[in-house]
């Protein structure tokens, strides 16, 4: 029994060891855990039962393995599935822009190769382990979970892995595998509906602030302009990048938010990029480019000093130079600036006797400053809330929150709150409910 079990285990490690394409899957914490046990399992059964330490390292093993399994929420099958969903390898990569028929054979030979391995594999988890560890005299507990309804993941995502689970012989799937990485995307693209940008790479946002559009009041004709304009980004056709300028608290950075939730079903996804990490947006670009995805980079406050040479990075993804423009993406960014870059009256021209230090064409000068906003093909002004605005804005956020007072007195306690504090906004007003809920609760 021991040297049947070893020769298996032996079997395995020698199958993984010749994965061609999905080998990244396997610097998983899971995976990893599950060649460790694997390899602890086959070292007990050399020595048999004599070798106390090894069966220790066995156990701690299934145990480490037990909890990284646990930690995903599959169980061992659907998440050798899930990772075949989202790995990022040559077969997922030119099948997003490549039908199945027109991948190279080899590649396609490889990818059935690969499937067939990770289905066997695959059984070998949860009871499979379980049996072979009780053969050696311990009695483990099995992960078993086979309801994936909790997890969040994309319809589209839970209808393949259903079909996995299903089918005995996973190749006969290619295809439809071919045209889940077409629509869906590779690795983290199937993930998130929301990025960052840190350190040199993009990090999914696991919980996005999911703005509804019926969250917000006023500036229907910028919502319907950035609406129209997202849509027809949607459909295929050129759409323009948009600078959101106004008065702070107006609901620039929430309107941008609500694109999400409107449009994340129809492939929208948005980039969040911080100014300090603008310079790296030509590096961005070339990371979006063959994602079957469309993408909005949203710059939040956006304005350069004078001596920053970010804006010129800015410039090349909103106008180009030689590479060609990806187009599957734009740039949406919100600024409390007009004029994006800061300008002095030093720098208009005069006609005053001009000294040797000064430039001697300040045109220029000012035409490079003022061309940065002109790149955005739509600008859309966010004027501050009057009062009846303002009012408009309290009374939806307060019966959104259960909020009953007279009229009367919740206008006297919302005009007071803007006149102590931040003025007239949706910010304002927001920041009101919230303090009056929780004053009415206590």
């Amino acid at each position: 029994m021991l040297d049947e079990t070893r020769e298996s285990i032996y079997q395995l490690q020698i199958k993984i060891a010749s994965l061609l394409l999905y080998q990244n899957i396997l610097e998983q914490e899971p995976w990893e855990n599950y060649e460790r046990l694997l390899q602890c399992i086959a070292n007990y059964a050399l020595d048999g039962h004599e070798n106390s330490s090894r069966r220790l390292s066995y156990l701690l093993a299934y145990g480490k393995w037990f909890r990284a399994i646990a930690a995903t929420g599959y169980n061992w099958r659907d998440y050798v599935i899930s990772q075949i969903l989202t790995s990022d390898n040559p077969f997922s990569y030119q099948s997003q822009t490549k039908d199945i028929e027109q991948l190279p054979a080899a590649l396609v030979s490889a990818a059935k190769y690969d499937l067939k391995i990770l289905e066997e594999l695959s059984l070998w988890g949860g009871d499979k382990l379980v049996d072979v560890i009780e053969s050696l005299g311990d009695r483990p507990v099995a992960w078993q979970l086979y309801t994936n309804d909790s997890l969040q993941i994309s319809p589209a995502k839970r209808s393949l892995l259903l079909k996995f689970q299903s089918t005995d012989d996973w190749t006969q799937l290619l295809p439809e595998l071919t045209n889940y990485y077409r629509h869906s995307g590779t690795g983290i693209f199937t993930e998130y509906e929301a990025f960052r940008w840190y350190k040199g790479h993009l990090e999914g946002i696991a919980y996005p602030d999911l703005v509804q559009l019926s969250d917000l009041v006023g500036y229907e004709s910028q919502r319907q302009s950035l609406y129209k304009n997202t849509e027809a980004f949607l459909a295929g056709y050129h759409a323009l990048h948009v600078l959101l300028y106004g008065s702070r608290g107006t609901g620039k950075s929430s309107m941008v938010k609500t694109l999400m939730y409107a449009y994340g079903d129809r492939g929208l996804r948005l980039v969040e990029v911080a100014k300090d990490d603008l310079k790296d947006l030509p590096i961005i670009a070339e990371v979006l480019r063959e994602a079957p995805q469309k993408f909005i980079i949203f710059v939040d406050d956006l304005s350069f000093e004078e001596e920053s040479e970010d804006y010129k990075a800015l410039k090349v993804v909103l106008e180009g130079n030689l590479s060609a423009q990806p187009n599957n993406l734009l740039v949406y960014a919100t600024s409390n600036r007009r004029h994006l870059l800061r300008e002095y009256f030093s720098d208009r021209p005069s006609l005053k006797t001009l000294s040797t230090s000064e430039e001697v064409n300040p045109w220029d000068t000012m035409q490079e400053k003022l061309s940065l906003s002109d790149r955005f093909g739509l600008t859309l002004t966010f004027l501050n809330a009057d009062q009846e605005i303002y009012l408009k804005i309290v009374h939806h956020l307060a019966k959104r929150a259960g909020i009953k007072l007279p009229t009367e007195d919740l206008n006297f306690r919302a005009l007071q709150w803007a006149t102590r504090n931040n003025g007239q906004s949706g910010r304002t007003a927001q920041q009101f409910i919230d303090f009056l809920q929780a004053d009415l609760n206590l």
